[in-house]
């Protein structure tokens, strides 16, 4: 039989992706010495991010990058040491393509990542199409016009990736609550899968006007069951870093947490774990590192291109269960795939 499954997107958005990755090598090879550190001894991630100045942060971008590039790799004490591959952008060896890399080192958008490297973010926080400094500056999604363009600019992935996210969460009554929903569409699609359940979306009130427009359209798309989402749906204007978050069932975090550093994602998951009811559900959809920090690739490329225009980066999926459970939640072992390089974990309260 013929498989139904919808065609994973993931190529195009890989190709996307890769103008990031590719800034991490050029920086690494000409502007960070990174290979001359390690020339002589394998070093500890801590160790050879003190020793390159870089923050936790732009070290957790570009050390996982060059080890899912197969330049680096680590050895069994955990130290990060050269390839056999990696000699090969060394000065050392001969022959070596360091030359060759060299050609495209003053491009802008290398010597733009060299400079965000070195002070984890932009110099300015304007400069970056997302980023934004906790409570220093006014969220961008707080101006009509750009929110509508970022909105819609991600409205396709959802399209594409919330009928099979819906489709692969607990089908189960209750209320959902889905935060910084964006477009909204995880949630219709939740919603039309489980007919007798309520949901809430929860975020800036100029994204939810795009929202409010999107579901309209969803409702009016004649699918079975289409038009009963529009009276199971509300919209919560508000800030999930400051507001008070209502109580759920089920909570949504869809490519949330990976637009923020680490203090603030524990502490979003303390937020979140307490707008839980008993026997609640919190699940997370983005995009993994593997808990070894060695790729897969297209996703370090994806953390490069979130370290560009977010506060945050990619991480394993260890370190999201390490927060569920400070949280006071108990992660599942579950690991499940969706598309686009995504997957789905969960926790229970």
């Amino acid at each position: 039989m013929p498989d139904s499954s919808p065609l994973d997107l993931a190529p195009i958005t890989r190709q996307l992706r890769a103008m990031f990755g590719s800034r991490l090598l050029i920086a690494a090879v000409h502007y960070l010495p990174v290979f001359d550190e390690l020339t002589t001894a394998p070093l500890s991630i801590s160790a050879l991010r003190t020793r390159l100045g870089l923050a936790e942060r732009p070290a957790m971008v570009l050390l996982p990058a060059l080890c899912a590039m197969d330049l680096l790799a680590f050895d069994q004490q955990g130290r990060l040491y050269i390839t056999e591959l990696g000699k090969y952008v060394t000065q050392a060896n001969t022959p070596n393509l360091t030359g060759y890399l060299g050609l495209e080192k003053d491009d802008a958008g290398v010597v733009e990542m060299v400079a965000r490297l070195r002070n984890d973010g932009p110099l300015h926080a304007e400069d970056g199409i997302s980023f934004v400094k906790d409570d220093e500056s006014p969220s961008p999604m707080d101006d009509p016009e750009l929110a509508r363009f970022l909105t819609l600019g991600l409205a396709g992935r959802a399209r594409h990736l919330s009928p099979i996210v819906a489709a692969r969460m607990n089908q189960r009554e209750g209320h959902l609550l889905d935060v910084a929903g964006g477009t909204g569409f995880y949630t219709y699609e939740w919603l039309l899968a489980n007919p007798t359940s309520t949901a809430t979306i929860l975020d800036r009130p100029a994204v939810l006007t795009v929202a409010s427009e999107l579901l309209d359209e969803f409702s009016q798309s004649g699918r079975p069951g289409a038009t009963t989402v529009k009276e199971r749906v509300s919209f919560l204007p508000g800030d999930m870093l400051t507001d008070a978050l209502p109580q759920t069932d089920i909570l949504l975090a869809a490519s949330l947490f990976h637009d923020w550093p680490t203090p603030t994602c524990q502490w979003l998951a303390h937020r979140f774990a307490e707008a839980l009811r008993p026997g609640g559900e919190l699940w997370v959809h983005d995009a993994f590192l593997n808990d070894t920090l060695d790729g897969p690739l297209a996703v370090t490329d994806y953390s490069a291109q979130l370290f560009w225009n977010t506060k945050g980066r990619c991480y394993s999926r260890a370190e999201y269960r390490s927060w569920l459970m400070e949280a006071g939640l108990q992660p599942t072992p579950d690991n499940i795939p969706t598309q686009m390089d995504y997957g789905l974990i969960w926790a229970k309260k």
